[in-house]
């Protein structure tokens, strides 16, 4: 019997905030495919890291799909670190720039999951909010070390250190496979939502 693929109803919504006068998020949000990439680097370098991520992985959603979607994803997150590679060796200005990237795949009745930072996939499941990916960040490591508590995480100085970004470099994402169930919603975010509204309050808007 052939298999129903998923189809996406999405939205995305993005804000520079208080602080910065640009905003190095960039998003996607289609059918088949949600992914979401906050530049690192400072300057405008990680506004141009995280273009060129979505931009690379906005292409997995042409029609036909591909025919292997978690190879595809594996081959396009490679891809979009070889083009910021590239970026950086045609302009040596922007070496240090790199993104955080969580994206997310129709495969079937599942999505892939690809996850390289702080930036989050969130699942709201019969109204409890699960968080399914772990931020590659210095803090933590320290929760997991059992060094500070996840509360004292939240206002820790170094919160923002990312541990793993895209930078066109060395590079471990982590992948997965996301089930999916009836009335289920999603949530990717960067660190300007998580840093900043707690879980609570995101569970209940």
């Amino acid at each position: 019997t052939a298999c129903m693929s998923v189809i996406l109803r999405t939205a995305a919504v993005s804000d520079r905030g208080k602080a910065r006068e640009n905003n190095e998020d960039a998003v996607h949000a289609g059918k088949t495919l949600v992914a979401v990439a906050d530049g690192v680097g400072g300057g405008p370098s990680g506004e141009i890291a995280s273009d060129i991520v979505i931009r690379t992985l906005a292409q997995l959603e042409g029609e036909p799909g591909p025919a292997d979607p978690a190879a595809a994803l594996r081959e396009a997150v490679e891809a979009a670190n070889r083009n910021i590679r590239e970026a950086i060796e045609a302009d040596p200005s922007l070496n240090g720039m790199g993104t955080t990237l969580t994206a997310m795949l129709v495969d079937g009745e599942v999505f892939d999951l690809v996850h390289v930072g702080d930036s989050r996939a969130y699942a709201w499941r019969e109204g409890a909010l699960i968080q399914l990916t772990r931020d590659d960040t210095y803090v933590q490591g320290l929760v997991d070390k059992g060094v500070i508590s996840a509360a004292e995480a939240r206002a820790h100085p170094q919160r923002s250190l990312v541990t793993q970004a895209v930078h066109g470099a060395g590079l471990r994402p982590m992948f997965g496979v996301v089930a999916i169930y009836p009335r289920d919603r999603f949530l990717l975010c960067s660190d300007g939502l998580s840093d900043y509204v707690d879980e609570v309050a995101i569970t209940r808007v």
